[in-house]
């Protein structure tokens, strides 16, 4: 087998302080937080002149998101910030929760929008809420 785990998932912000609290909000822990540059992050990365910030958060079960913002060169946006779900390219995270209600409630406080709720037969109630700079959650409550 070629792969052994998924690392991290990468999202490039713009508030780095404003997404960060939202993750930690949400139950991810921070692990860390850096600023890259140089050339061989540029050869990484397929760009030149870089200096970015970098946060690693992770889920209590080791997933990582990877939240970078870039000082140089800047950001470039392709698209709306609340692009619809049927726009292409990666469109939300899911996570496992419980007490999808109170997390609901919880992330609206600290501005999240409530996108739509169902269940799922018997097996989920699922949650999408939109957090800062337009990033979709995804939530899912296993039932029974």
């Amino acid at each position: 087998m070629t792969v052994k785990r998924m690392d991290n998932v990468l999202i490039v912000v713009d508030d780095l302080e404003a997404v960060k609290a939202f993750f930690i909000e949400l139950g991810l822990e921070l692990e860390g937080q850096t600023t890259v540059e140089g050339p061989s992050v540029g050869s990484l990365i397929g760009l030149g002149d870089v200096r970015a910030t970098l946060a690693m958060l992770r889920t209590p079960d080791g997933q990582g998101i990877e939240l970078d913002k870039f000082h140089t060169p800047d950001a470039v946006r392709f698209g709306p910030a609340d692009a619809p779900m049927n726009a292409l390219g990666l469109r939300r995270i899911m996570f496992a929760v419980e007490n999808i209600d109170a997390v609901v409630v919880r992330m609206q406080t600290h501005g999240a929008e409530l996108i739509g709720q169902m269940q799922y037969e018997t097996s989920y109630r699922l949650a999408y809420i939109r957090g800062p700079e337009g990033i979709i959650v995804g939530l899912a409550e296993p039932l029974g």
